[in-house]
C-alpha cells in the first residue's frame, strides 16, 4: 500500500519508519512545513495529489504533566484541529483505510482499572492533561461516526498505553516520565549527586510500553486491519509503581543516590492500566522487557541527545 503516514519526525513515526523497512509499503512521510495539518485546504490538495491508500495518523502536540499544564490551550486546539482536519480530508478524498492513534489518556480518572475500550466518556477525565484528552476523545469519535455512517470507510483506532523509546524527547520540561528520568539520574550520576526527588510519593502506577513494540503492532494491524476492532488498546497489560521505575532506571545507569518525595507535586492518575483482553483476541502481544527497552532508551540517549 502507498501509506501516508503523520507525525513521521515524532518518536513513534521515526519507530514506524525504522520498521517500514522489513515491509514493502510505500510511505509518504511529509514533515510539518510539507504539510500543514491544521490547514484543511492543505491537507485536502496534499491527498488530492498523493493517493494514498491508507493513513496512519500518529502526528500530535505531546508532553508530560508539566507541559500539559503549562499549554493546556495548545494541547487542546492543535491536537483537535489536526485530528478532525485529516480525518475528515481522508473522507473527503475518499481514503478508505485511516488507523488512527489514540492515548490511554482519554479514560476517566476514576474509572475502575483495568481500562477497557467502552469505558470513553464514561466519567471525568485526569485534569492535568485534560485538553489532550479531549482532543484525542474527538478524533476517536469521529472514526467511528464515519464508519457508522459508511462502513467502506475502515477507520479505527488504536489507543496505546503511555510510551517510550528511541527517538523519545529528553528536555525534562517537555518528556514522559522514562526519558526524563533517564535524563535526570545519568546528570545526577555525573554530577555525584547523592539525591534525587520524586515527585509525589511514588505509589502512582503507569503503564510503559516501549515504542518499538509499537510500531510492530501497528504493522500487524496493517496485516490484518479488517479483523481489527474498531477501538483496541495496545500496551502490556501490566503496570509498575513511579517509585519502581526510578529503581529500574537508575539500575540501568548506574545511579545509587537515595530517593526523597516530594509530596506537594502533582502526580496524575493513580492508575492507568489498559484492559488487554480485546489484544490477545486480536492476536498480538509485546516482546521488549522494561529492563531491555530501558536499555535501548539510555543507550540511544548516550549516543544521540548526551553528545549531540
Amino acid at each position: 500500500m502507498k501509506i501516508l503516514l503523520t507525525g513521521a519526525r515524532g518518536m513513534v513515526g521515526q519507530n514506524i519508519l525504522e520498521e517500514s523497512a522489513k515491509y514493502e509499503h510505500e510511505f509518504l512521510s511529509p514533515s510539518s512545513s510539507q504539510l500543514d495539518l491544521l490547514d484543511s485546504a492543505a491537507i485536502n490538495h496534499y491527498l488530492a495529489e498523493h493517493k494514498p491508500d491508507m493513513i496512519i495518523h500518529a502526528a500530535g502536540v505531546v508532553g508530560g504533566i508539566q507541559a500539559n499544564m503549562a499549554k493546556p490551550v495548545k494541547f487542546l486546539v492543535d491536537n483537535m484541529l489536526m485530528g478532525l482536519n485529516l480525518i475528515t480530508g481522508a473522507k473527503v478524498c475518499g481514503v478508505k483505510k485511516l488507523l488512527n492513534l489514540s492515548s490511554s489518556c482519554m479514560y476517566p480518572r476514576d474509572a475502575k482499572n483495568p481500562l477497557s475500550e467502552d469505558l470513553i466518556l464514561k466519567g471525568e477525565l485526569e485534569p492535568t492533561n485534560e485538553g489532550y484528552a479531549l482532543a484525542k476523545v474527538s478524533s476517536t469519535r469521529l472514526c467511528e461516526y464515519i464508519r457508522k455512517e459508511d462502513s467502506s470507510f475502515q477507520y479505527k483506532t488504536a489507543i496505546p498505553c503511555n510510551l517510550y523509546g528511541r527517538y523519545d524527547k529528553f528536555d525534562p520540561n517537555h518528556s514522559h516520565m522514562i526519558p526524563a528520568v533517564i535524563r535526570k539520574l545519568e546528570e545526577a550520576k555525573q554530577l555525584e549527586v547523592d539525591e534525587i526527588d520524586i515527585w509525589g510519593d511514588g505509589q502512582a502506577r503507569r503503564e510503559f510500553m516501549y515504542a518499538g513494540d509499537l510500531a510492530g503492532f501497528i504493522f500487524y494491524a496493517l496485516a490484518n486491519f479488517e479483523d481489527m476492532p474498531q477501538n483496541i488498546n495496545v500496551g502490556l497489560g501490566k503496570d509498575y509503581t513511579i517509585n519502581e521505575y526510578y529503581r529500574a532506571i537508575a539500575g540501568v545507569v548506574g545511579y545509587e543516590g537515595k530517593f526523597v518525595h516530594d509530596l506537594s507535586k502533582p502526580v496524575g492518575m493513580k492508575q492507568k492500566l489498559i484492559d488487554d483482553r480485546k489484544l490477545a483476541d486480536f492476536g498480538w502481544s509485546h516482546t521488549t522487557s522494561l529492563k531491555e527497552g530501558i536499555e535501548k532508551t539510555y543507550e540511544f540517549y548516550l549516543r544521540e541527545v548526551n553528545n549531540g
